[in-house]
């Protein structure tokens, strides 16, 4: 578990398990769903040297990883036991929730999930597209069918995966998801629609059907349903009430079969009845008004959509805009919305590379490598909240030049006629099924545009000169206080009044292990925190329930009042000290109600270590005893 201690530190900092309800993953992000966000120590997890940063939106608690998310995702899932509770449907808050947060986080929900395979089969289909038209191979060999049919598989059969995602997120059966899915692209129906109707509804309007079968005597309205997702996300919407209504009524003794007998043949009728057909003619309805906007003006189009996509992503809006997209490849064969965010990416990789050359700051240089890598392969949001947000001037020359690009592929009629990868992977994509066309050509335009440019604004205005200088100057400072507080032995007084006990015997992992520092654990018998060396408070944790010390020669002290006591939200703990100030051996750093906190059920046991042991050669602990304030606890020889 490479990132397990990452994982522990992330739980606890959101207020630990107990307020987590979900929590699942994108390309980047950890995106928990919380009972109380005012228990999440939001500075604490921004400070962490593996978060980028810390996002609320759309009704998630959103901590930015980076391209490493899969890894630390699967740690917390270990460490917080969160497995059979990652749907983001079990004991939601949603009274808490606007209804157009409701709708993001839904949408999220459903299609991150997918998002990873959709994009590679996407790739697979457009390098496809790409090798028969430079004429490598023709699209009637073998090689061709089969590895269409590894591109084509996922996004045909789409309400099958919907099915499944859709019905985790709604809080149902995922397998009945899949099968009402599966009965939506059942080839067997789809080929009922040849031949003469037995009568048409709706003549004369827009809704026009002509019907092939009915069931029970009623009329079905046979339609499409292959790669569609408005349709399947009714469906097992409705499905999952319907489930709900079952589970309650059926006995017990026959519910495992029963519950999706029942449901199924209710919600698999209805569907082809009722909310298929009302469903597809809405996502028409939809495609063609995000196609008026289009027409109406392509430039403009690609200057908002290009301009202010980083935007949309910054605070999750973006995910209202996939399901369009999508939308609009299954009603039209092409859509615009994926084509013109692709010149983010490879804008915001064009000012990295700018910021990599122009910038004098060494944490930026390290950062801008990595950074440039992903950003050139689709994922910009390393770029975004580790160096352009931070230095300001290369955000908005981001989204100059990002609206620059979209007004390129505006111009030249650049679409995307297949979801795909990202970034330069995403190129295939933008292949009509004609062949490569001014689209295409657009395309790499664009992209080649928004680096070059992206760069060039960046090296020469990215930069605050003037800023950066002054920053410079503090870091020296800062390094030769650093240089200045070389480690000495130290002695470690006792910040309490209690009963000395061994770390290894504290009910808490993190602590027991040594994995934070090696110290002693004080269970106390007065309600008061001393400071035990003098030296400046690095941290201190908005729940009052943690402090942190520097010592003047550079011991680095962590005292951690009780076991889970964040969850307390700070109820019990007061204290006037802040982050930087500077404190006196023995001086009175944090007040707390020992019976109070026992009452609440939490222990009081509280670790003294030293969290940068490995600079000291020798850690000397106080054995098992009973100890005043300024007792020798622990001492430190290098």
């Amino acid at each position: 578990m490479k990132y397990e201690q990452l994982a522990k530190d992330i739980i606890e900092n959101v207020g630990g398990k107990e307020n987590v309800n979900s929590v699942v993953h994108c390309i980047t992000r950890l995106r928990f769903k919380l009972k109380d966000e005012g228990k999440a120590n939001t500075e604490v997890l921004k400070n962490m040297d593996d978060v980028i940063t810390v996002m609320k939106s759309g009704g998630q608690y959103q901590v930015v990883i980076g391209n490493h998310v899969p890894d630390v995702y699967k740690a917390v899932l270990g460490v917080g036991g969160f497995e059979s509770n990652t749907s983001g449907s079990e004991n939601v808050q949603e009274e808490s929730q606007g209804l157009f947060n409701k709708f993001i986080d839904i949408i999220s929900g459903i299609f991150a999930p997918t998002l990873g395979v959709l994009a590679a089969t996407g790739m697979i289909k457009g390098f496809n597209a790409l090798f028969v038209a430079l004429g490598l191979y023709a699209n009637t060999t073998g090689t061709y069918q089969i590895l269409n049919a590894v591109g084509d598989a996922l996004f045909y059969f789409f309400p099958i995966f919907l099915g499944y995602t859709s019905m985790k997120k709604f809080g149902g059966n995922h397998f009945i998801g899949m099968a009402i899915g599966a009965a939506l692209v059942y080839p067997t129906l789809s080929g009922l629609s040849s031949g003469d109707p037995l009568y048409t509804l709706f003549t004369g309007t827009i809704f026009e059907s002509p019907i092939h079968i009915t069931f029970l005597g009623i009329p079905v309205i046979l339609m499409s349903y292959s790669s569609s997702v408005i349709p399947i996300i009714l469906a097992t919407y409705v499905g999952t009430k319907l489930e709900k209504w079952f589970a309650k009524v059926i006995p017990d003794v026959v519910k495992n079969f029963l519950v999706p007998f029942f449901t199924l043949l209710v919600i698999v009728p209805l569907t082809f009845i009722v909310i298929g057909p009302v469903a597809t003619w809405l996502g028409k309805l939809l495609g063609e008004g995000t196609l008026w906007v289009y027409d109406l003006s392509p430039i403009l189009t690609g200057l908002v959509v290009g301009g202010l996509w980083q935007v949309f992503v910054m605070f999750g809006l973006h995910w209202g805009l996939v399901p369009i997209a999508i939308n609009n490849i299954s009603v039209h064969g092409s859509d615009y919305i994926l084509a013109f965010n692709s010149a983010t990416s490879m804008a915001t990789a064009g000012v990295v590379l700018g910021v990599l050359v122009a910038t004098k700051q060494k944490k930026y240089k390290t950062l801008s490598i990595p950074a440039f890598i992903s950003a050139i392969f689709g994922v910009s949001e390393p770029a975004l909240y580790g160096i352009t947000l931070p230095l300001k001037r290369p955000f908005i020359i981001t989204l100059i030049t990002s609206s620059i690009g979209g007004c390129i592929m505006g111009i030249m009629g650049t679409k995307a006629y297949m979801m795909g990868g990202l970034g330069v992977f995403g190129l295939p994509t933008k292949i009509s099924p004609d062949g490569i066309d001014m689209g295409f050509w657009g395309a790499v335009i664009a992209m080649a545009a928004n680096l070059i440019v992206g760069f060039i604004l960046t090296y020469f205005f990215g930069i605050d000169k003037k800023k950066e200088k002054e920053e410079l100057k503090q870091n020296v400072k800062a390094q030769q206080v650093q240089e200045k507080n070389v480690p000495t032995d130290v002695v470690i007084f006792s910040p309490l009044k209690g009963e000395v006990k061994n770390l290894s015997d504290i009910d808490d992992a993190a602590f027991s292990s040594g994995l934070l520092g090696k110290g002693v654990a004080i269970t106390p018998t007065e309600g008061k925190l001393m400071s035990p060396v003098s030296g400046i408070v690095s941290a201190v944790f908005p729940t009052k329930h943690a402090i942190g010390i520097t010592t003047d020669s550079g011991a680095e002290i962590l005292m951690h009042i009780g076991m889970d006591t964040v969850q307390l939200g700070g109820k019990f703990f007061s204290t006037n000290i802040k982050q930087g100030d500077r404190v006196e051996q023995g001086q009175l750093l944090i007040e707390f109600d020992i019976e109070k906190i026992k009452e609440a059920g939490y222990p009081i046991v509280t670790p003294v270590v030293v969290t940068n042991q490995d600079q000291y050669k020798e850690i000397k602990v106080a054995n098992e005893q009973p100890i005043d304030f300024g007792g020798n606890i622990i001492s430190l020889h290098v």
